[in-house]
């Protein structure tokens, strides 16, 4: 997925974007309003993690507003503000999750997770395409009852592809699921993780259209 943070603590900020990208998502980390504005108006993301209090502004009035809008990106909520009336005033303003600090950043991964299912519609973590059965929720992957070991890059490739079967997805849309705003792109790294995963997932697992893109295969191989 590709992830927006919006956090201007510089400890925290790093350990989740470190978290997430660990977790085999793209983040792109900014620290105020203005700069999430701008992100969300030339990126389209999956998420948005967002802190509350932030120096131009509050959290809060950035969500309705986005909401207002007909953004609907899943937003979840990172703060220390632990009232009860906060996290209902949080919801009601269009957050999907709630998470207080200090949080355990492996419950953070698995929140992240969870809400990415109920968006995709999916909140069953199993997934089964042709001869492989994949687990979202654990980043597991088995081939004809045979586990496949997959790298984050290579797992948050797949990732995009898993959730669209057959479906053709750009250069250009695999690459936003690998690098961060402002990431240097190597011209082959798509040939070459597309590559590795033909490789443990079966030469015939994605097809390539010439001058197009790819798509993960569907049939029984």
């Amino acid at each position: 997925m590709r992830v927006l943070l919006v956090e201007d603590t510089e400890g925290l900020g790093e350990a989740v974007r470190d978290q997430i990208a660990d977790d085999g998502h793209a983040v792109d980390w900014v620290q105020t309003l203005a700069f999430a504005e701008a992100s969300i108006q030339t990126t389209a993301y999956d998420l948005i993690l967002l802190d509350l209090i932030l120096p131009d502004g509050h959290g809060f009035g950035f969500l309705r507003k986005l909401r207002t809008a007909g953004y609907s990106t899943p937003v979840i909520i990172l703060t220390a503000r632990d009232q009860v009336s906060d996290r209902i005033e949080g919801l009601n303003a269009g957050a999907d999750d709630y998470l207080v600090k200090p949080f355990d950043l492996s419950e953070l991964s698995a929140r992240v997770a969870a809400v990415a299912r109920r968006y995709r519609g999916n909140p069953n973590p199993l997934i089964r395409v042709g001869d492989l059965e994949v687990d979202l929720g654990d980043h597991r992957i088995s081939r004809n009852g045979q586990p496949v070991e997959l790298t984050a890059r290579e797992w948050a490739l797949f990732e995009g592809f898993i959730h669209r079967p057959g479906m053709l997805l750009s250069r250009s849309q695999l690459e936003d699921r690998l690098y961060a705003f402002g990431a240097e792109i190597e011209s082959n790294t798509i040939e070459v993780y597309v590559s590795r995963l033909r490789k443990k997932l079966g030469r015939d697992a994605i097809a390539t259209v010439r001058g197009m893109g790819y798509r993960l295969e569907t049939h029984d191989q």
